[in-house]
């Protein structure tokens, strides 16, 4: 049997359908006939293999507690096998209805009211909301964006002799002797920064590890692949972040959500996957509900390899009064990871052909409003610093005059102002429009 849902220029309708993308503008906030590239769903039906095996599943008539069987776990370890070169083990894993919870129930196991958790702004803005509403601090160590001589003067000679005596001097607990605390200290090296272009993202890692020893932080939330910067983040980048966490015994949460789109000749390293002694202090969320247009039915799995973080975690999921996972999600979850793989090849070429599209038409006809190249997601992110608006003019100018619904990027943080994500993941025929609207606002000013 062929997949049948791959014609991605076809215009679905989805008005009417109590879909939050697009029915719900009056109550957000926004005019009702903005056109909305906002939150992260697409505007493709899922893989066709996946709608076959739901629609057998609800044709059964009884829709009672239900739990997977091995095929769900084979399924799975399946994709991050071939797809991550990650092999995962069941005990490792844990169901939960979404990402988002996973965070929540973390922040809740590995700390408590009124500890500091540090993220990396501007991030997505559940990271900051789940730390909040949960009685904690979140501490941002926020990313740098600039120039290559920007990141050379924040970072220069990363992790060389100066980055790990401040370290050694700073660590908390150390004894009365001088001694550090630290663990595989023999395992830094000196590593140089990769060659960068402009307008890029970076982690500035003096700032990293100096917010984890002033503010007392252990647990870390980490967006891998980033949004909404779409960075994707090298081998490099990551050892440097686990062996400063590693140092300071901070647990990473890695939201890898996104693992599954990645750009050119890029790959997404797992950070549980590096080393072992990462894989000891690491969570990593992961979910088929990006790559295969699955958020409604609330499925997401969570690979936590230390038994006791895992137990913490579990238990924090049984507060919260959870168990059995939507019999829908599941079946959706095991068919997409199994039979899946063509849709997902097919619609990767096509994000790519859209992605090049709005990349040509800032170039040529928009060239005050500057693309972040994307290495990862199909969340673009764009810097209208050029236009030399306030927060407040630049959500006129898309929400009122454009009449498109974007994310302001002032909701990932304050180093968001002035830029705006655009999810490109529909038929390019819309995007065509939310361009040509976002040329005639620009040019009416």
């Amino acid at each position: 049997m062929r997949e049948r849902n791959l014609d991605f220029d076809r215009v679905r309708d989805r008005r009417g359908t109590g879909s939050l993308k697009y029915d719900f503008a009056a109550k957000r906030g926004k005019p009702d006939d903005v056109l909305p590239l906002w939150v992260a769903d697409m505007d493709f039906p899922t893989s066709s293999f996946v709608v076959d095996a739901v629609t057998r599943r609800l044709a059964d008539g009884i829709y009672g507690y239900t739990e997977p069987g091995e095929s769900y776990f084979r399924a799975v370890e399946s994709w991050m096998r071939e797809h991550h070169g990650w092999q995962v083990q069941e005990r490792w894993m844990l169901k939960t209805p979404g990402v988002v919870f996973a965070l929540a129930m973390a922040v809740k196991a590995y700390t408590k009211p009124g500890d500091a958790v540090l993220i990396q702004q501007p991030v997505y803005y559940p990271f900051s909301e789940v730390i909040r509403d949960n009685g904690r601090v979140v501490v941002s160590s926020d990313l740098i964006y600039g120039e290559e001589s920007d990141y050379e003067k924040y970072s220069g000679l990363i992790y060389g002799k100066d980055l790990n005596q401040t370290a050694e001097e700073h660590v908390p607990g150390a004894d009365a002797g001088g001694k550090s605390g630290r663990r595989n200290s023999e395992k830094t090296k000196p590593v140089r920064a990769n060659q960068v272009g402009t307008g890029k993202y970076h982690i500035d890692f003096h700032d990293f590890e100096d917010k984890i020893v002033r503010h007392g932080v252990k647990l870390f939330l980490l967006c891998s692949p980033h949004n909404p910067v779409s960075r994707v983040w090298t081998r490099e980048e990551l050892e440097m972040i686990g062996e400063i966490c590693l140092r300071h015994h901070v647990t990473v949460v890695s939201d890898e959500i996104h693992e599954d789109f990645v750009y050119g000749c890029r790959r997404h390293q797992v950070f549980a996957n590096l080393r072992e002694d990462f894989r000891e202090i690491s969570v990593t969320c992961t979910s088929p509900a990006k790559t295969f247009n699955l958020a409604g039915l609330q499925v997401s799995n969570i690979f936590i390899p230390n038994a006791h973080l895992r137990a913490q975690f579990r238990k924090q999921i049984d507060a919260a009064g959870y168990s059995q996972m939507n019999m829908v999600g599941l079946t959706a979850c095991e068919a997409a990871y199994r039979d899946g793989r063509e849709w997902y090849e097919q619609m990767m070429l096509y994000l790519l052909g859209n992605i090049s599209y709005v990349r040509r038409f800032l170039e040529e006809r928009l060239p005050e409003v500057r693309l972040i190249e994307p290495e990862g997601t199909y969340l673009l992110w764009l810097d209208f610093c050029g236009l030399g608006l306030s927060g407040a003019e630049l959500e006129e100018l898309i929400t009122k005059k454009a009449k498109l619904w974007l994310d302001s990027g002032a909701m990932f943080g304050p180093v968001g102002e002035e830029f705006e994500r655009i999810n490109v993941a529909c038929p390019q025929s819309i995007l065509e429009e939310a361009m040509r609207r976002l040329e005639c606002a620009v040019r009416s000013r």
